[in-house]
């Protein structure tokens, strides 16, 4: 018997752990996994972004939590994935969010920068990764992972833009997501990537202010800029019954930028 659409996007009884989840793009993402029914475990370094999170979610009537931890550091990304099993038993969704930048010059950009930035955006996808799928995943052979690459990820960087680092851990996070895809399938297990543009978030705070909101707005087909919803309905999307027959998928949600400039 076919579900009903409510029920493919219905995710009530699941576990979703969010890196990078206390504010931003990640609390846009787990506040749509926790109103469709998930229970959220939040994740990023500092416990006073953690509890505001948690209480942000819960005053929406979603049953979240924390644990504080860098995703940066293998022992302490592993970490997280044990005491949410212990916690809540299962993880159903993994979202990899937990993401840095640097701006500087490539012939300038300091080696430890380039470092902490790799290491971030796309050593701790891998850790994390590999942690939940071999712990919870691929033994009950069911799971959603999401991977939260960008568009900076899809082409190369504007003279306007010296990201070095971050531009080629995004690149990295692409085929990562497609390499994963085709080697865990066979579990039961999808692997997707949300590649966002520009949003408001505390990374690209300085970046709107020196670009100027207008001016990006004025370069996509859409004339806007992401905001607050605009990564719900696609993560929901990868993360539900819904996109059981999507895996390896790279999905840019940036107002039409990549298709005009060949991403």
């Amino acid at each position: 018997m076919t579900q009903r659409v409510q029920e493919l996007f219905d995710l009530s009884g699941q576990v979703a752990l969010v890196t990078g989840g206390s504010r931003g793009l990640g609390l846009q993402i787990a506040e749509s996994l926790g109103e469709a029914g998930a229970k959220i475990m939040l994740s990023s370094r500092k416990a006073a972004d953690l509890e505001e999170a948690m209480a942000h979610l819960q005053a929406r009537g979603i049953d979240a939590r924390w644990i504080a931890a860098d995703a940066a550091d293998e022992v302490q990304a592993r970490g997280v994935v044990t005491q949410t099993l212990e916690r809540l038993g299962q993880i159903d969704i993994l979202v990899n969010n937990a993401g840095a930048s640097w701006g500087a010059p490539a012939e300038d950009h300091p080696i430890e920068a380039w470092d902490k930035v790799m290491n971030l955006n796309i050593r701790s996808l891998f850790v994390f990764a590999q942690a939940a799928a071999k712990l919870s995943m691929i033994p009950r052979r069911y799971g959603r992972i999401i991977n939260v690459a960008s568009i900076a990820g899809l082409g190369g960087n504007p003279s306007t833009m010296k990201t070095i680092a971050y531009n080629t851990s995004k690149g990295a996070a692409v085929n990562f997501t497609r390499a994963l895809a085709g080697e865990w399938g066979e579990f039961g297990i999808t692997v997707n990537a949300l590649a966002p543009g520009f949003f408001p978030s505390k990374m690209t705070k300085g970046l709107l202010a020196t670009l100027g909101v207008d001016t990006l707005a004025a370069a996509a087909p859409l004339r806007r800029i992401g905001d607050h919803e605009d990564l719900k309905g696609a993560a929901l999307l990868f993360a539900s019954r819904a996109g059981k027959h999507i895996t390896g998928q790279i999905l840019a949600v940036d107002g039409g930028v990549s298709a005009i400039l060949g991403g």
